[in-house]
């Protein structure tokens, strides 16, 4: 079961856009590609007890969950990024009617 699960976290962690591909590139700069891949296949795992055992359909989370989990965290790594190259940085949050 292991082995088809690494697989399967292999083939996910190629995929565009997804939660398990934005797992494994949030994972695989602090545990390298082997741990990685061995908590990708553990997440495909829990989320098919999850389905299984509630009867449930599966909602992706999308590729972008953990920059939308901590958006401060983001923000501030990116302007210190910015400052690192030169830039003057100023923020300013744009308001809900320009977005429409």
């Amino acid at each position: 079961m292991r082995r088809a699960l690494c697989e399967a976290a292999w083939a996910a962690s190629r995929t565009k856009n997804t939660y398990l591909a934005a797992q494994y590139n949030h994972l695989i700069l602090r545990k390298g590609k082997k741990k990685t891949i061995v908590a990708v296949g553990h997440s495909i795992l829990r989320i098919a007890y999850y389905l299984l055992t509630r009867q449930c359909s599966y909602a992706e989370l999308g590729g972008d969950f953990f920059d939308r989990s901590n958006r401060e965290a983001v923000r501030s790594r990116l302007v210190k990024k910015l400052v690192r190259m030169e830039y003057q940085v100023t923020l300013t949050r744009i308001s809900s009617e320009a977005e429409a």
